[in-house]
């Protein structure tokens, strides 16, 4: 095992100075975004520190996303399982349907408090993207949002409600058309327009600051989520699953238990058709280490540093990277990763609808896949907590045609 393994864990030690998690992280970007990059962090850390700002945030979350969520026991799948408790984190209640809302409130008001007026966003799924134009909307600030076409044919929905916030959605025709050709058009976008324009990431990915700051923005989750299960069980749980694309719920949930060592943690993939090439999004299953829109990680990657094609029926999860953070926390055997198919991502949608009533996005069903195997495995008498990251509305089309496909 390495030292990097068994050294003790300061969670708040990373990233370090210049942004590194370890191996992962770091800032490659144009120099043209160096001093921009600089600029943000700056407007972070002192941010972070002003009780005025940390004020204004916690309002908007609870007055206007609906913080703080529910932890919600799932009493019907669990006895459908017939082992662990299952506990749902229910992010999928916040105002614009899933956990993005928290992120994207926050760095909206750090761009009014830089006195940026124009924002610029990426989006595959939709939901951060429904977020950002829902706080551009709020706070008046003009709002442009990159999407994949393909994505948008899949997530016609979100493109509508994003358009109706008063959004400009433009469309990515290049690639895959999904979420790593929209994130290259943002880029270029804040490149062009540096001076007047924030990005606001989505996800716990990219040049540094953003993976830490969107884990910061995102703590919130797993700070509710401690306090609520020892409310409702008197412990800790004995797992935590959430879904990862680049990683901004699972983080978020997963940070303020880091320490916790008797609490497994699990990070879920999208497997897509399988672990075939081009067939999945399964980074820690399939990939290596390289550098894509700014940040050293786990990618999916040929022999010659070229990024491989990516699949899967969730367009939130259908990208070639990871957050560094969350490949750190694998390299110390902290985090595991696991992965779902589409078929049983598919059968589980339909699963907990009818057990709960609750339909889940896509995304999250992958978490709730990996629940439900571990809750068999664990048995009677042990907590799981997943976290239900969005609600499945933008889903129902996508997954009504794929169904009626089969029939």
């Amino acid at each position: 095992m390495s030292s990097a393994a068994t050294a003790p864990l300061d969670r708040f030690s990373m990233p370090d100075a210049t942004g590194h998690f370890g191996p992962y992280g770091g800032v490659f970007v144009p120099e043209t975004l160096w001093t921009a990059l600089k600029e943000l962090g700056a407007a972070y850390d002192e941010a972070k520190k002003d009780p005025q700002f940390l004020e204004e945030l916690r309002f908007h979350l609870k007055e206007f996303a609906g913080r703080p969520t529910e932890l919600y026991f799932a009493e019907r799948l669990t006895q459908h399982v017939g082992g662990a408790k299952i506990y749902l984190k229910r992010e999928d209640l916040l105002h614009t349907g899933a956990h993005k809302i928290n992120n994207a409130l926050a760095q909206a008001i750090l761009a009014k408090r830089m006195g940026k007026k124009r924002i610029i966003a990426e989006t595959g799924a939709g939901q951060h993207g429904v977020a950002t134009a829902a706080a551009c909307a709020k706070f008046g600030l003009e709002c442009v949002v990159y999407m994949g076409a393909h994505d948008m044919e899949r997530q016609a929905l979100n493109v509508f409600r994003m358009r109706l916030m008063g959004a400009e959605v433009r469309g990515v025709e290049a690639g895959q058309k999904t979420l790593k050709e929209a994130i290259n058009e943002a880029m270029r976008d804040w490149v062009t327009n540096v001076r007047s324009t924030h990005y606001i990431l989505g996800t716990a990915y990219g040049s540094h600051p953003y993976p830490a700051m969107v884990r910061d923005f995102h703590r919130v989750i797993g700070i509710e989520a401690k306090e609520q299960i020892l409310k409702r069980e008197g412990r800790l749980p004995d797992a935590l699953v959430a879904c990862v694309g680049g990683g901004s719920n699972a983080i978020g949930l997963f940070f303020e238990f880091l320490e916790d060592t008797q609490v497994k943690m699990t990070g879920v993939e999208a497997g897509g058709h399988g672990i075939k090439r081009g067939e999945h999004a399964a980074r820690f299953a399939g990939g290596r280490l390289g550098v894509l829109q700014g940040c050293k990680t786990f990618l999916l990657q040929d022999q010659d540093g070229q990024i491989e094609l990516t699949h899967s029926v969730s367009a939130g999860l259908d990208y070639a990277a990871v957050g560094p953070e969350h490949a750190f926390y694998r390299d110390r055997k902290r985090i595991d990763f696991a992965y779902a198919c589409d078929d049983e991502v598919l059968e589980t949608f339909q699963l907990l609808s009818r057990t709960e009533g609750i339909i889940p996005a896509l995304e999250s069903t992958h978490a709730i896949v990996e629940g439900i195997k571990q809750a068999k495995a664990l048995g009677k008498g042990k907590v799981i907590v997943v976290n239900l990251s969005g609600r499945g509305d933008k889903d129902v089309q996508q997954v009504a045609k794929i169904l009626g496909e089969r029939v």
